[in-house]
């Protein structure tokens, strides 16, 4: 609707307007008078023979074309008036139709904006801010005595889905867990999207603690039908956290932290689900103060690298070692990286470690070097480091700076961290290979299309998975994997890796298969710097 300031300022252009046409009008009126005095002179001149009042008199009286011409003038005055009514009045509806129509686009972008604000732009669910609105509403509404329940619901297999397939085909993901989710638990259930891979559920009904139980069951088998993406099978796998208002708090902040502890609980259990209870909070600070304390891990100088020996199978002698992080934390001890690792790789801190470990074992492997040691230094490099264009420019810095020869490094990648982006992840290992450096395929077997990538990397190292080494003594299935592997990389001109190796007759085994080279805690442990090199004396 137009409101009547809108009309008024629409009145009031119509005015000027129409006086600006009138004016026009009156100009055309003027120049037919002048044309009609002019005509009557020239008539009275020549019927006369001069122009005189009486000559002008007489052509008017006698001349029937004067008279017509005569209305002319009167003709233009009307039509004039008229035809600037109607212009004006057509220009004033055309501007009227065009404000409404500014006026309903811009009321639809004021909605889309409050609209954006208060939702998850991927799957069009609440987002994390009305969510928590929505809780703290129900708090202080009359119905805050009334108790009521908050899930979280986490896709724990996401981060694999995402290094493996790709980012679209995560979002492809999360986007069919979300219409299972709202299809199956239509409202008065409120479902957010928290977070990538988290949802929240908020129960407004009071139920006990065993029909929530059962609901979270419910939750479990919606998303255990398989998901198709991309035509490929992907199975969602969940974990969720439960809480109570107002048993586990009585605010926004407190419920939602305490759900994320007993989700945590709950990725440890064998239900996958689990309810909060205040005995949890001995578990979770360590895991929740982890994340807060990572960044100040390398300024503190609180990482160092560790060092596992490969071993020749052919005669025990040593090949390289790989660097392996540890974390010597304050308070919580000496971490091995599957605690930190994760979390890091969550973040861009994984590339600052990735920096350090680089750092730190391109100038130890220099040392042993110049000492007489002849040892080729693994170093792993996850997803993000072959996403980081920057790469290839820090390794060729810090190799010139340390001084180290390329052909006395390998640098390890798994097949999922390629997969998250292919191409740039490709152009990132060609670079690094163009310096010299080396590289292997780490926990072979356990990721997809591995012979294409067999086929068009530059490796020079193939490293089987300790989950196929570890049982080649009691598992057929797994000696034939191990020797197929073996095989396939030899053919290839690959050297080949055992992971795992816990016994001397799995390394004998080993040997009768020819491959290459082993590690593992038969051979040696992962061990500090000083140690190591003793090691390495003792074992020479």
């Amino acid at each position: 609707m137009i409101n009547s300031s809108t009309s008024d300022f629409l009145h009031n252009n119509v005015k000027v307007f129409r006086s600006r046409v009138s004016k026009t009008a009156w100009q055309g009126i003027s120049v037919a008078a002048l044309a009609l005095i002019t005509a009557t002179f020239a008539v009275a001149y020549l019927e006369s023979g001069n122009i005189s009042i009486s000559s002008v008199l007489h052509a008017q009286k006698t001349n029937f074309a004067l008279w017509i011409l005569d209305l002319v003038p009167f003709i233009f005055a009307f039509w004039g008036q008229y035809s600037s009514t109607v212009l004006a009045y057509e220009a004033s509806a055309m501007v009227m139709d065009q404000t409404q129509e500014l006026r309903d686009k811009a009321d639809s972008f004021e909605k889309q904006a409050r609209h954006s604000i208060t939702h998850d732009l991927l799957t069009d669910m609440p987002n994390k801010e009305l969510f928590y609105d929505r809780v703290e509403q129900l708090i202080v509404s009359p119905r805050g005595q009334t108790a009521f329940s908050v899930l979280l619901v986490e896709v724990s297999n996401y981060k694999e889905i995402s290094d493996t397939l790709g980012r679209n085909s995560s979002d492809s993901l999360i986007k069919q867990v979300a219409v299972r989710l709202e299809s199956a638990f239509p409202s008065p259930v409120t479902i957010a999207r928290l977070e990538n891979h988290t949802f929240s559920m908020l129960i407004t009904e009071q139920l006990s603690e065993k029909k929530v139980l059962d609901l979270a069951e419910s939750v479990h088998r919606v998303l255990h039908d398989v998901f198709y993406i991309e035509q490929i099978k992907v199975s969602a796998q969940a974990n969720i956290g439960i809480v109570h208002f107002p048993l586990h708090g009585t605010d926004v902040d407190t419920l939602v932290q305490r759900a994320g502890i007993a989700l945590y609980m709950a990725q440890n259990s064998n239900k996958g689900s689990a309810v909060y209870d205040s005995s949890f909070d001995a578990h979770s600070p360590k895991q929740l103060t982890l994340m807060s304390d990572l960044s100040h891990a390398l300024e503190n100088q609180e990482l160092e690298l560790y060092y596992q020996p490969k071993i020749k199978v052919a005669d025990g002698s040593i090949s390289g070692a790989e660097a392996l992080v540890r974390w010597n934390h304050p308070k919580h001890g000496l971490l091995g990286p599957d605690q930190f690792i994760p979390l890091m790789e969550r973040t861009r801190l994984i590339q600052g470690l990735t920096l350090w470990v680089i750092q730190e074992g391109f100038a130890q492997c220099a040392k042993w070097h110049k000492q007489g040691l002849d040892i080729i230094l693994s170093i792993n490099l996850s997803a993000k480091d072959l996403n980081n264009p920057e790469l290839p420019d820090l390794i060729s810095g810090i190799k010139g700076a340390t001084g180290i020869n390329p052909e006395w490094v390998t640098l390890e990648i798994t097949e999922s961290s390629i997969m998250t982006d292919p191409d740039a992840a490709m152009e990132i290992i060609k670079r690094i290979h163009d310096m010299g450096f080396q590289f292997s395929i780490d926990d072979y077997g356990t990721g997809y299309s591995s012979l294409s990538y067999l086929k068009s990397l530059p490796l020079k190292e193939l490293k089987i998975d300790r989950s196929f080494v570890s049982d080649i003594l009691r598992d057929e299935s797994d000696a034939v994997i191990v020797n197929a592997t073996i095989n396939l990389a030899h053919n290839l001109g690959l050297e080949v890796t055992a992971e795992g190796v816990e016994d001397q007759e799995t390394l004998e085994l080993l040997k009768e298969e020819g491959c290459d080279l082993a590690q593992g805690f038969h051979l040696g442990k992962p061990m500090p710097q000083s140690v190591f090199d003793q090691w390495c004396s003792e074992n020479s």
